[in-house]
């Protein structure tokens, strides 16, 4: 485990922690499943980039509305 590694999970491992207590306060069904994953995903990604590539693609996926 790298200290890249290490990072990553932290930042994301919070931002997912937020957007899943944002999203357990709002009833907001979206931020509280993206919230879960971005807390879960580091356990089972070890490749530093893999773990930023996704990270970064699931906080952008938080943040863009889509559907109705």
């Amino acid at each position: 485990m790298s200290t890249a590694t290490i990072f990553a999970s932290v930042i994301f491992g919070s931002i997912g922690f937020a957007a899943f207590i944002y999203g357990k306060k709002q009833s907001n069904f979206k931020a509280l499943v993206i919230g879960v994953i971005l807390m879960a995903y580091p356990y089972f990604v070890q490749n530093p980039t893999a773990l930023y590539a996704i990270g970064v693609v699931l906080t952008v996926v938080l943040f863009v509305p889509f559907g109705g």
